[in-house]
């Protein structure tokens, strides 16, 4: 990796956290530093489980256990056994709590527009379009890919919200029950692969693989969660995929894919991809593709 890119990081991080107060002991002047009170901002009004929140922030089991604990100590949240597992602890505020996330909300508005206020109309709107990039550059780089069983909660989630939005773009709608293109078992080694993208422990994608023969392999389910899209997402699963085909032994990659779907068509041309006569029955599908894998 380019050197001078590392530095520009480092440089751009130190001004950050300099700028929003990140190294004051008592951030925005309420008397915590700013790890407590980004806390108790993602616990929010409505609450949140402690899994979550350690999956959301990134933070160390006992790191956040110490922070929950003090939060507690100072009256702001109540941490109580989950209902119908006891072991997912679950952080409220409370009404001391509440007061204090307002406050906090009050504060973080005086200050961003603080940091926006010496500029001219023109500069600050560079800033503006500068940090959402930056915002969705980071949360691309946060995301994370891994395998998953195709049974799991998460992993139907994504397929249940995948196919509610196939029902809402295909023309006549869209009947799982119709569509034996991929059963679940399809979907699991040996002989397929789930795989799940989370951003900040939660679900927002999914791709499978599965067998068609010793030397072919059949893309499936690759989708992005609404929030997520324009992160390159769709292009990493496929990526992921790809690789993982290659490492099972497939010399060829096939799939198929609707007619409403113009920007799946899109992401597969330009990885490759080259559209080929009918392989399979799936009475959804009106074009398809394969690829030759690389060696």
């Amino acid at each position: 990796m380019d050197t001078r890119e590392i530095a520009q990081v480092r440089r751009f991080n130190r001004v950050v956290t300099q700028a929003v107060g990140a190294l004051d002991q008592s951030y925005l002047e309420r008397g915590r530093p700013l790890g407590e009170a980004r806390l108790l901002f993602e616990i929010g009004a409505d609450g949140a489980e402690a899994r979550a929140l350690r999956a959301r922030l990134g933070l160390d089991a006992g790191y956040l256990s110490r922070l929950l604990r003090s939060l507690e100590a100072q009256g702001l949240i109540e941490v109580v056994p989950g209902r119908p597992d006891a072991r997912r602890r679950r952080a409220s505020a409370t009404t001391t709590g509440r007061a204090e996330i307002a406050a906090y909300d009050a504060l973080s508005d005086r200050l961003a527009a603080s940091l926006l206020a010496p500029l001219d109309p023109a500069r600050r709107a560079r800033l503006v379009a500068a940090m959402g990039e930056v915002e969705r550059l980071l949360s691309a780089a946060a995301v994370e890919i891994a395998p998953e069983p195709p049974a799991s909660a998460e992993a139907q989630w994504c397929l249940g919200s995948y196919f509610r939005e196939l029902a809402d773009r295909f023309e006549g709608g869209f009947d799982p029950a119709a569509d034996r293109s991929a059963p679940a078992a399809d979907l699991a080694p040996p002989n397929g692969l789930f795989i799940l993208a989370r951003l900040g422990g939660e679900p927002v994608g999914c791709g499978a693989l599965k067998r068609i023969d010793d030397a072919t392999g059949e893309i499936k389910r690759v989708w992005t969660a609404p929030p997520a899209r324009g992160l390159g997402l769709a292009r990493r699963i496929l990526d992921r995929l790809e690789a993982e085909a290659g490492r099972m032994g497939f010399a060829v990659l096939r799939l198929d894919t609707n007619k409403a779907l113009t920007e799946a068509h899109a992401l597969y041309l330009k990885a490759g991809y080259r559209e080929i006569g009918r392989f399979n029955d799936n009475p959804y599908a009106h074009r398809w593709f394969e690829k030759r894998l690389a060696g």
